[in-house]
């Protein structure tokens, strides 16, 4: 009973569909749950480990995470950023994507506050971002 996920071009959502067999979603015409639209692309699903909130919280609390961080590196910095985002387990949004590739380009901490004074502002607490899908 596999779970696919789409990108809907009508509604510019993404959204799951539940298929009762592998056979089924090959053959069936997949609609949109939220709009009904048919123009769906179908997307490449995150895979998922289940693992307790405690095994989580003991990975990033792990010294080793700290051994090769350097302070004043931003690339430093982007790298342990994406560790902890992927420990966290789910899509941490846009804008984090955003600070990550820019210190991963070098910018310092404080230029990209400087130039993203908003940052934190008008966030939804676990929204993940929708558009990175949908520029095919």
């Amino acid at each position: 009973m596999p779970i696919y996920e789409y990108g809907c071009y009508d509604c510019k959502k993404r959204v799951s569909i539940f298929w009762r067999t592998i056979s089924a979603a090959e053959q069936g015409q997949a609609l949109c749950p939220r709009c009904g639209g048919p123009n769906l692309k179908r997307l490449v699903s995150q895979v998922g480990m289940l693992r307790s909130e405690e095994s989580r919280l003991e990975s990033l609390a792990d010294p080793a995470q700290l051994a090769n961080f350097d302070e004043n590196d931003p690339k430093s910095l982007a790298k342990l950023m994406r560790q902890m985002g992927n420990e966290a387990g789910e899509e941490m949004g846009s804008e984090f994507d955003e600070v990550i590739y820019r210190l991963e380009a070098g910018q310092s901490p404080e230029e990209i506050e400087r130039e993203m004074p908003d940052l934190a502002s008008g966030m939804d607490a676990g929204s993940p971002a929708h558009d990175d899908w949908f520029d095919d």
